[in-house]
């Protein structure tokens, strides 16, 4: 007889098969409006799932990871634009790069908490703001950088919108098939407890400093190599593109999906980039039936859209009385 925890893993397991299948079919149905912002569903994904990684595996708070997509968006794009590097090559130097920032910002800031890390990393998005625009001979300031060339390496690039929607959909399809192994492991376990108690854990035995900067230097090679994705897709960024806006559609993503599961990051930027556009026809009053329905959803669905399925197991469990209710969890 299977567990309730065996149960939902397969439920989940059913879910991403569902968005898998559904994901593969949309290039043969939708319209080039859709699928350029599925494009960008996948490089939110990306950034959105290390994200989760920090705050919602290891229950920290983060205002700055634009700052690590600005990172990799700028670091990609001037390595490949100035040095005439093959970008799928710059993508992964600006993600060492945001890796040793996240690294050295990292080790004194995480000794704070609460709403006093929240306040470093936020100073952390506006230093690199600050940087982006006045450094104007390698960023161009507020005037952003333009032709920035389409991912690729040598003679092979994406050239158009189903080949970037293709390669960018599998990167984040390895984004969160990464996080989830990272939340049934060792170090998932350690962040879990972290989240729940600092002190308990450390009374335990685990290194939290160590885990929490782990988590953090992940999360900001996530964000790097999305900030990238997006540089090479939409081959223009400015410091706007990276600024506080980014970051409240991060936070936007992560609980309209669910924060601290597997899938929620995907969900989200799924929902949060498809529904303006599904929108579009109602003009004027597109932005009330946006905030409207972002409304319904936090108050009907407060774990996010994901959360959902563990209302069905409820549900279905609930069916079953013969069936043992052990306490498990979705992820």
């Amino acid at each position: 007889m299977a567990s309730p925890y065996t149960s939902a893993q397969r439920s989940t397991v059913v879910l991403a098969l569902a968005i898998a299948a559904l994901l593969i079919i949309a290039p043969f149905v939708l319209s080039g409006q859709y699928i350029a912002a599925l494009v960008l569903a996948a490089i939110y994904s990306v950034i959105t799932a290390g994200l989760n990684l920090f705050m919602g595996y290891a229950g920290q708070i983060s205002f700055g990871h634009n700052a690590f997509a600005a990172i990799g968006g700028y670091g990609s794009t001037i390595l490949a634009m100035r040095l005439e590097l093959p970008p799928v090559l710059t993508v992964g130097i600006a993600a060492i790069g945001a890796a040793a920032v996240a690294l050295v910002i990292g080790y004194p800031t995480l000794r704070l908490r609460g709403h006093y890390l929240a306040m470093a990393t936020l100073a952390l998005g506006l230093m690199v703001f600050e940087i982006t625009t006045q450094w104007k001979s390698m960023t161009q300031g507020l005037f952003g950088i333009s032709a920035i060339p389409p991912m690729g390496i040598g003679p092979w690039e994406l050239a158009s919108d189903t080949s970037f929607y293709v390669a960018y959909w599998l990167i984040a399809g390895l984004a969160i098939f990464v996080t989830h192994r990272l939340y049934h492991s060792r170090v998932g376990f350690a962040l879990r407890a972290i989240a729940g108690n600092e002190d308990a854990a450390q009374a335990l035995g685990i290194n939290v400093a160590r885990y929490k900067l782990l988590a953090f230097v992940v999360s900001a090679v996530f964000a790097s190599i999305g900030g990238s994705m997006f540089a090479h897709y939409v081959t223009f960024i400015s410091p706007e593109v990276f600024g506080l806006y980014m970051v409240i559609l991060l936070f936007t993503m992560l609980f309209v999906g669910g924060i601290n599961t597997t899938l929620g990051p995907l969900i989200g930027a799924i929902v949060i980039t498809l529904f303006p556009e599904m929108l579009r026809r109602f003009h004027s009053a597109r932005e009330l039936l946006y905030g409207a329905v972002l409304l319904l959803i936090l108050l009907f669905a407060p774990r996010g859209i994901y959360g959902l399925v563990a209302v069905f197991e409820r549900w279905r469990l609930s069916r079953q009385p013969t069936e043992t209710t052990a306490p498990g969890a979705l992820s």
